[in-house]
């Protein structure tokens, strides 16, 4: 039986212009404060400020991020309550962002930017292009999804790597994560867009890389610590793949100095894959999402899981 609910005290903080409060209202929702609530929108990423402990009436926190790995290091998220995330969504821009990257080292746009010269000559023989291309998606959540299409559209098809192995749509082949070894092998690209959890920590490293076979780009717009930098910049260093395009990076931020940052074969961008326009828009979104479904009994998108770590 669906058990509905006809009203949602929730608490919206901080708030600063008011616009998530009036999103709130708009789903349904009687904002009240934190004292008196059910629930609580948290708007921020930073986490000072969260209330500590939490009221013991708020029963569901909505979080703002896609990835809650600190807020889980930081044993905010507890077992006594709902939690959830916004992951899924940012995976149109995050995807958005993938392609970019992957199309500027495929059509070696770094190079053409610092170019002081007509280096057509040069450059010709190393341009390569996605059409006809295979790319191995590591992690075929929200981001594979809105991505997929878009490398369809370019004449390129997917392999998908995921926990379960279910098929992902649109994806040419889809695999479980422990026969991730095929897509490695048989991909021309891969991106990274899996979560952060201790199990995938290092998921990218030397014996990765060489299945790459000596070519091709590895992009990561997931988090840094899924590939192990050192093992990247000795694999750079020693031509194992074409070059690694990343938008967030393992330290991070990328301290000054860092050799990605000069590598002749690596592009970083500073984790700007989902930019504010679309960070705003995207959580407004899914706070209304979910209002709506907990208001009629449907089960919430983005929910943290503890025991997987996302």
């Amino acid at each position: 039986m669906v058990m509905t609910q006809s009203t949602l005290r929730m608490a919206v903080a901080p708030d600063l212009d008011g616009s998530a409060t009036e999103v709130a209202r708009a789903a349904g929702a009687d904002v009240v404060p934190l004292e008196q609530a059910e629930a609580l929108a948290w708007t921020v990423s930073d986490r000072d400020g969260f209330p500590d402990p939490l009221p013991p009436g708020v029963r569901w926190v909505q979080l703002p991020s896609a990835g809650v790995e600190t807020w889980l290091a930081d044993g905010v998220i507890d077992r006594d309550r709902t939690w959830s995330s916004a992951a899924g969504a940012y995976a149109l821009p995050v995807a958005e962002h993938a392609l970019l990257l992957l199309l500027a080292g495929v059509r070696r746009l770094p190079a053409c930017v610092t170019a002081t010269t007509w280096a057509k000559q040069a450059l010709m023989p190393e341009l390569g292009t996605l059409q006809d291309a295979s790319v191995g998606i590591v992690g075929a959540g929200g981001i594979a999804r809105a991505l997929i299409p878009m490398l369809s559209a370019l004449g390129a098809r997917s392999l998908a790597v995921n926990r379960s192995g279910r098929e992902v749509p649109g994806a040419a082949m889809t695999v479980p994560a422990e026969d991730a070894d095929t897509v490695w092998r048989a991909a021309d690209h891969v991106v990274i867009a899996a979560p952060a959890t201790p199990d995938t920590r290092h998921l990218v490293g030397r014996h990765q890389l060489e299945l790459m076979g000596g070519n091709g780009w590895l992009v990561n717009v997931a988090r840094g610590p899924l590939i192990d930098t050192e093992a990247l910049l000795a694999a750079l260093d020693e031509g194992l793949l074409d070059g690694a395009a990343l938008d967030v990076t393992d330290p991070e931020p990328l301290p000054d100095g860092h050799p990605l940052w000069t590598h002749p074969r690596a592009i970083v961008t500073p984790h700007i894959a989902n930019p504010q326009v679309t960070l705003r828009s995207g959580f407004h979104q899914r706070l209304a999402d979910n209002i709506e479904r907990q208001l009629a009994g449907i089960p919430l998108l983005g929910l943290v899981d503890l025991d997987n770590g996302y």
